[in-house]
């Protein structure tokens, strides 16, 4: 809800594919975005935004790309690859969504 009161039309919800799972998947104007969010309790771990290691981000991708292959209507679409983080409230740092947070790629 608080990325559609943004403008982002959800299309997909925890999209499950043998790679692994992408939480949320949305329009935001003709972007393709596809959302991950992660959550701390304790703030003694890395915050909730690094915890979208390498090996993460390459699953998110790859799932993403199952996406496009049963979604061919959207697969010219440019994309892109957020992040709703919600950190430990000890922390102080509350939410961030980080736009563009990593490419498919790297």
């Amino acid at each position: 809800a608080w990325l559609q009161r943004r403008g982002m039309r959800v299309l997909a919800r925890n999209f499950r594919a043998p790679t692994g799972e992408i939480d949320i998947i949305a329009l935001d104007g003709a972007e393709l975005v596809f959302v991950e969010v992660r959550a701390r309790a304790n703030p003694a771990f890395a915050s909730a935004a690094a915890s979208v290691t390498p090996a993460k981000r390459r699953r998110i991708v790859a799932t993403a790309q199952i996406f496009l292959q049963q979604q061919a209507h959207l697969a010219q679409s440019p994309c892109r690859f957020d992040v709703v983080a919600f950190e430990a409230p000890q922390s102080g740092a509350g939410m961030s969504w980080i736009r563009g947070a990593f490419r498919a790629g790297e």
